[in-house]
């Protein structure tokens, strides 16, 4: 899946700082509309060109804004048409599945991703708009902000190549430990609702 980030890393990536903070804008907003596109590693990628706080900031403003686009566009899109009831259902069904059945649940898929299609997701569970999008930014804020303080971090104290390295493995072990996050996360689910 991140096919497509590779491709808008390749076209816009070697334009300097204004190149990445727009392909860091298209790459999560295709994230936020599409499909999975390991924004992480982008993200990680672009603050590796200027390893400082102020264009991780930069990197984070761009990213965010992304995000809370893509959001609003599905979510005015599943206003607009016509829902499946067959669909609804099983929205409301996955909710109920779930320990947390509403707008806090944006926050735990930042670590866990559980919920597919945010925007329309927010708009078919009945969520209030303003609540998801400032969890959508609490989310954002503390997921890439802990990616940007520990990139910092091994730059300050590492060599530039072991930091590259050390910062990469770190971006692996966070979108691997969200992997199995959401896994227990669904399994642990799913057994409580059986008992």
């Amino acid at each position: 899946m991140s096919g497509i980030g590779d491709w808008i890393f390749s076209l816009f990536g070697s334009n300097g700082e204004w190149g990445l903070l727009l392909c860091i804008f298209i790459i999560f907003l295709v994230d936020a509309l599409v499909f999975p596109t390991l924004p992480e590693l982008f993200f990680v990628l672009s603050f590796m060109y200027r390893p400082e706080i102020s264009f991780g900031l930069e990197l984070l403003t761009v990213a965010i804004a992304a995000e809370i686009l893509g959001v609003a566009v599905l979510y005015f899109i599943a206003g607009r048409i016509k829902i499946p009831a067959r669909i609804e259902r099983m929205v409301g069904k996955y909710i109920g599945f779930l320990v947390l059945g509403d707008e806090r649940l944006i926050l735990l898929n930042r670590i866990a991703p559980m919920i597919p299609f945010c925007g329309a997701f927010i708009k078919i569970a009945g969520w209030d708009l303003k609540k998801s999008i400032l969890y959508i930014v609490i989310g954002c804020l503390a997921k890439y902000g802990v990616i940007m303080l520990m990139s910092d971090f091994f730059f300050g104290y590492f060599g530039s190549d072991e930091a590259q390295m050390f910062t990469v493995i770190f971006i692996f072990a966070v979108i691997a430990a969200s992997f199995m996050i959401s896994v227990v996360y669904k399994r642990r689910t799913a057994a409580n609702r059986k008992i």
